[in-house]
């Protein structure tokens, strides 16, 4: 597969898979390949994640998506030239919309991993605290609702977030996109100045240091730095529901 697939459904399941084991050598590039990351970006930790394990149907209206528990520095190999024994990322993103049909769009800042990166508010997959505790939907739910909080100061409750899509990822990287209700521009860019004044107080830089706002994918192109690979494609899309929705709303 060579393009960024949009799926959609009526059920998704999630099945716990084991991560694929790593030779030593495997293990020795993968740690030499860690320490030069951190020495890169200091910020980096090499905390626990819920990686991709593939996606596929499940009758005929539903998904299942297999994730792996394994830590960052899985993930860092795919950068290596050669290396195969990387994992794919699962990742939760937030369609933040506007009262006006246009959506919430955030710069990431120089200390992460992606710095200048415009994209949606957005969050590695976690695995629950406990050995053997499923994650689901809901839990997806939450962390989509917890990294809209944290990186953009907006509060919505998780049971407010509807599923809107799944992304499918040339090299196997599963993103979960979820729809929150619509707030108006001026509510949005106060409480991410809020939170970048309460972040900075506490020594903080902000994830996102900049947001900004579109309504079609040529707007895109305005924007002072790269966009993530989904961003044009979720954009558009958006406004394609934005369409339909003041049509309905119209008869």
């Amino acid at each position: 597969m060579d393009e960024l697939m949009v799926l959609t459904t009526e059920r998704l399941r999630l099945v716990e898979v084991e991560a694929p084991p790593l030779s030593a050598e495997e293990q020795e590039l993968t740690d030499r390949a860690w320490d030069d990351a951190v020495l890169a970006q200091p910020s980096m930790f090499d905390g626990s994640v819920a990686a991709s394990g593939g996606l596929g149907r499940e009758g005929p209206d539903g998904l299942v998506l297999a994730w792996m528990r394994t830590t960052y520095r899985r993930y860092v190999l795919r950068k290596v030239p050669g290396a195969t024994c990387w994992l794919p990322h699962l990742f939760v993103s937030v369609l933040q919309p506007t009262d006006d049909g246009r959506l919430l769009l955030g710069r990431m800042a120089s200390w992460t991993a992606a710095p200048g990166r415009w994209q949606l508010p957005s969050g590695t997959g976690e695995p629950p605290k406990a050995e053997g505790e499923p994650l689901d939907v809901e839990g997806l739910r939450a962390l989509a609702a917890r990294e809209l909080r944290e990186e953009t100061g907006t509060e919505a409750a998780a049971e407010d977030l509807g599923l809107e899509c799944l992304l499918l990822g040339p090299r196997g990287d599963v993103g979960v996109v979820f729809r929150a209700p619509p707030r108006s521009v001026s509510s949005l860019r106060q409480q991410h100045e809020s939170l970048i004044e309460a972040e900075k107080a506490r020594g903080h830089d902000p994830e996102l240091d900049q947001i900004a706002f579109a309504s079609t994918s040529g707007e895109l192109a305005a924007l002072d730095g790269p966009t993530a690979d989904y961003l044009a494609l979720l954009v558009d899309r958006h406004s394609q529901y934005s369409q339909h929705e003041l049509g309905r709303i119209g008869r």
